[in-house]
């Protein structure tokens, strides 16, 4: 276990949740934080594993951990958002809106969402799987990367992850000159959406993270403190000076998706650095522990693969409250509070019951070499025996 992440998960949980729950507007960078742990500890697994694993061990005792980590629970979903759309269709309760799910479901089963959300088809998210969208952009990271960490010999790291820093905005810049220049066709024409969504675009908030696992960065502290104080200063100048207005003030002027005067260019890469910086001071020089390791934080980490999961669909169904006539002034709170308690809940009974039976499998039918574990990630969860150096944690 290393100390502090699973309280940082648990942030990045809850900044996604009250994004959801239409609260505070910026907890869609959740996400972006989630991106960012992920690079970290699958590359800092990868790169142990290579020290301990032959080389056909290496892919199939990853992609084995990664198997019973991420689809048991997504499939599970998937089959019982199945079943009750289905019996919704049947009663005929808001059947547009379940059919919806029905003709979605294909790109969520191929990991692939994100791919649908870009294409010209894309006819508007279902909140029953719209946020899954994110969980197909690490299942592609995590099919390519292992690859590229095997090949690359350990003095061209720091040039790869560098690499992957740089490609990230340019990828975004290229895409919004393409808009910009040409009539765009076989992708939709929310270019602020297409950009944010295609994995290419997310590739530098991994490789921060991956850069964290052997190399530093300078005044970690000094840069983090002082890039949060200007965020809502940058964010809110940079909105008004592209729409005229301040947005939603919880928002800070990251209005999801980020677009406008090469906000969804240099936007992403901003918010990936914070993270990075914050995921540092956290595992390398020990800040926050004490706010990260309480007990609570720490079980809120453990779970957050499932709240994931589960959320966005449990709080579409929770918000129809609103069909008994019920007042928006209490609809908004209530939702929000009976969201919270539900999916809490069913998220512990899952992660006991289901998940952690399937997750004590890895030990059985993947073992690895090395001594110790190192705790994983939501929303997609790492788990490792890899060894961690002590002079890191």
């Amino acid at each position: 276990m290393i100390p502090g992440l699973d309280g940082l998960r648990a942030i990045a949980i809850l900044l996604v949740f009250s994004d959801h729950a239409d609260y505070i507007y910026i907890g869609w960078v959740g996400v972006q934080l989630f991106f960012v742990i992920s690079g970290y500890l699958i590359t800092d697994i990868l790169l142990r594993m290579k020290e301990s694993e032959t080389g056909r061990n290496f892919f199939k005792k990853f992609y084995g951990r990664r198997f019973l980590r991420i689809f048991p629970l997504y499939y599970f979903y998937l089959l019982i958002m199945f079943i009750l759309t289905m019996a919704l269709i049947y009663y005929g309760y808001r059947v547009t809106y379940m059919q919806r799910f029905q003709e979605q479901l294909p790109y969520a089963l191929m990991y692939g969402y994100n791919f649908y959300n870009a294409s010209p088809t894309f006819s508007g998210d279902s909140w029953l799987i719209g946020h899954l969208w994110s969980l197909s952009a690490e299942e592609q990271f995590y099919i390519v990367w292992p690859l590229i960490i095997f090949l690359t010999p350990k003095k061209h790291l720091k040039k790869l992850f560098l690499a992957g820093i740089l490609i990230g905005p340019l990828f975004r810049l290229a895409m919004t000159a393409l808009y910009k220049y040409t009539e765009v066709t076989f992708f939709s024409s929310d270019m602020a959406l297409v950009i944010y969504v295609l994995p290419f675009s997310q590739i530098d908030a991994f490789s921060l993270g991956a850069y964290i696992t052997r190399f530093d960065f300078p005044k970690a502290r000094l840069q983090f403190f002082i890039l949060m104080a200007l965020l809502p200063i940058i964010g809110l100048v940079t909105y008004y000076y592209s729409n005229g207005d301040f947005g939603p003030s919880t928002a800070l002027g990251f209005s999801y998706p980020l677009a406008r005067d090469l906000k969804q260019v240099w936007g992403y890469s901003y918010l990936g650095y914070i993270f990075a910086l914050l995921v540092y001071i956290v595992v390398r020089e020990k800040m926050f522990l004490r706010l990260l390791e309480n007990k609570f934080m720490r079980y809120l980490g453990k779970i957050s693969y499932g709240i994931y999961v589960y959320h966005f669909g449990l709080i579409w169904f929770v918000r129809r409250i609103r069909d008994f006539g019920i007042n928006e002034f209490v609809a908004k709170p209530l939702t929000l509070v009976i969201s919270a308690v539900l999916v809490y809940f069913i998220a512990s009974v899952s992660y006991r019951y289901f998940e952690k039976p399937i997750l004590d499998l890895k030990e059985c039918y993947f073992p690895l070499l090395a001594e110790s574990k190192l705790d994983g990630i939501g929303p997609v969860d790492a788990v490792s025996n890899v060894p961690k150096p002590a002079r890191w944690f």
